[in-house]
């Protein structure tokens, strides 16, 4: 089991806390079958990012999400709505919050921008609720409301397997990527339901980036990039070849989609290559990011007090 770990700045009873949640890459995804309860056994290698979303929790009477983010719904369809729910019934406690959400992860990009909020609700309500919940107990919430959450509890990198939940913590230097995003959503059940046995794998690619990640090798990295669901993805969405193709040719090292996409990321040798690559990728139609993994915390409680 993972130690539980979350950046926070300032101590006592708060009654505001703003708290960042980072994105994730999977550095490698392997479906490897379908399980009886409908689920796919999978082997990742996840790595948080630091491109984040902001949300601000207050005090409240009740539960409410307010964000201003397109498309976003604000009622328990909300994955930061769900966690708050699920963890004031798991508590026992009548209590409520007011979340403000400032997305800056684009929504079902592949980059666990909704599993992320959830782990940053359970982690800043933990402090803000007074509960004072040991890592074991804020799982037990966590894998109810996505097999991702779990990840983002903790950050850094992980080989994730079972449905994800299953975690052991990996090492490495600091990644510098480019994130390419096509501005237009897809769906994972969508990938995942295109998905046939034909196109199961045996866990050997995620083990060898793990291993590419401990030997500290960009390059042994580069070529050990993968993702299973790739191939469907882009003979759904043609953009999302186009934007490995153009990675590439910028000068990446290598490319691959990150979950069930759209987004595509880039590993480049250093930040400054990764903002050269994305200067040459940019597009009106396409988003970019030069970003860094991030071997600490995903979750980051920046501010709490009453101001």
């Amino acid at each position: 089991m993972l130690a539980f770990r979350v950046l926070s700045k300032g101590s006592g009873n708060a009654r505001r806390l703003v708290v960042s949640a980072a994105a994730k890459v999977n550095l490698a995804l392997e479906v490897l079958s379908r399980r009886a309860d409908g689920y796919h056994e999978i082997a990742t290698v996840m790595h948080a990012v630091d491109l984040s979303d902001r949300l601000v929790l207050e005090e409240a009477d009740a539960l409410e999400v307010r964000t201003t983010a397109p498309g976003v719904p604000t009622d328990e369809r909300n994955l930061a709505h769900r966690a708050a729910a699920a963890l004031r019934k798991a508590a026992g406690v009548d209590r409520g919050v007011r979340i403000t959400l400032d997305k800056r992860i684009p929504v079902a990009a592949g980059l666990g921008g909704g599993s992320t909020d959830a782990a940053a609700v359970l982690v800043g309500l933990n402090r803000l609720w007074g509960l004072r919940w040991p890592a074991a107990q804020l799982d037990e919430v966590a894998v109810e409301l996505g097999m991702d959450v779990p990840f983002f509890l903790r950050g850094g990198a992980a080989l994730a397997t079972g449905r994800g939940e299953r975690l052991a913590a990996l090492g490495g230097a600091v990644l510098a990527l480019v994130l390419v995003n096509p501005r237009f959503p897809v769906s994972t059940a969508e990938m995942y339901g295109h998905l046939t046995p034909a196109m199961y794998s045996d866990g050997a690619r995620a083990q060898a980036v793990a291993r590419a990640l401990r030997g500290r090798g960009v390059n042994r990295l580069a070529a050990c990039l993968y993702n299973g669901m790739e191939a469907t993805a882009r003979a759904a969405y043609p953009q999302i070849g186009q934007m490995q193709a153009a990675l590439v040719a910028a000068g990446a090292l290598g490319a691959a989609m990150s979950g069930s996409g759209p987004t595509v990321f880039g590993l480049a040798r250093s930040l400054e290559q990764a903002r050269q690559i994305q200067r040459r990728v940019g597009r009106a139609r396409w988003e970019c990011w030069a970003v860094r993994t991030l071997r600490g915390p995903a979750i980051r409680i920046r501010t709490n007090g009453a101001g």
